[in-house]
């Protein structure tokens, strides 16, 4: 039986006391594991920004956001890789409206 594929969207904030190189390669370590469990719909790179309160002294941030599309049991896996990487401060995982 084929598992029924979601849309999801997903945002994540990669700590600005890297370096703008390690900081990429954070961001493409998720976009590549996304890609190779489901399909990218829409990346976009936001760039260093200021975060809207500070996060263990942290005052600025690298953004990330990937639409995707991927069956149901992928993001509780996803969501449990951000929260074990080093240098992710914050993320979400919401599914969208078809």
């Amino acid at each position: 039986m084929e598992k029924k594929l979601n849309k999801y969207e997903t945002i994540f904030v990669v700590s600005g006391e890297l370096e703008e190189t390690a900081a990429k390669a954070v961001a493409e370590k998720f976009t590549s594991l996304i890609s190779t469990n489901g399909s990218i719909d829409q990346l976009s790179d936001w760039g260093k920004r200021r975060l809207a309160y500070p996060i263990n002294d942290i005052l600025d941030g690298y953004y990330t956001l990937v639409n995707f599309t991927t069956d149901s049991e992928f993001p509780k896996e996803l969501d449990r890789i951000y929260n074990i990487t080093d240098g992710v401060l914050r993320s979400i995982i919401v599914k969208r409206d078809e």
